[in-house]
């Protein structure tokens, strides 16, 4: 159970080995190996109703998405994200953004980087803190496991530190 003021974060598997900590404690981490972006969305009631009444939700999602190659429908996916959370939830909310790959291709990297890119100004538009991982983890292999995919305990380290920063700055 997740208490009131407290952190919840809900991702793809990316997020799996995250700890997180704030002034309230330690983050909740709700974890779907391979959700795309609505898949997160279909998830997010669930997870709340679950998981209580957290201050702060922090979504990363949108890895998998990319390789569907469907830019413009991506960005639709994430609209409809920001909105169910809105809809469901009080809390703040907050997007980590996504990690480049390591030795994976420049598509995949081209495609992470224009999702990067986008979010981050999106965020902004949209009045939503930007989780920017994008040169914390670039041309950084010790972040990676040998997928070049999915963080390392290392990479797991940098990324809850990536966000415990925001969280305390916002």
């Amino acid at each position: 159970m997740v208490y009131k003021g407290s952190t919840l974060i809900v991702g793809d598997s990316i997020v799996r080995h995250l700890k997180v900590s704030n002034a309230k404690g330690n983050a909740a981490v709700s974890c779907f190996p391979g959700a795309r972006v609505l898949d997160v969305a279909r998830r997010l009631p669930t997870v709340l109703r679950h998981r209580g009444d957290p201050g702060t939700v922090i979504l990363h999602v949108g890895t998998n998405d990319t390789s569907a190659r469907r830019s413009e429908v991506l960005k639709e996916h994430f609209c409809t994200l920001l909105d169910t959370a809105r809809r469901l939830t009080r809390a703040r909310l907050l997007i980590s953004g996504p990690m480049p790959t390591y030795r994976r291709g420049s598509q995949p990297f081209s495609r992470l980087y224009a999702l990067h890119c986008w979010l981050r100004d999106w965020c902004s538009a949209s009045g939503i803190s930007y989780v920017d991982n994008w040169e914390s983890f670039r041309e950084r292999p010790a972040l990676f496991h040998r997928d070049g995919l999915h963080p390392s305990r290392l990479g797991s380290t940098v990324l809850s530190g990536n966000i415990e920063a925001v969280l305390r700055r916002d």
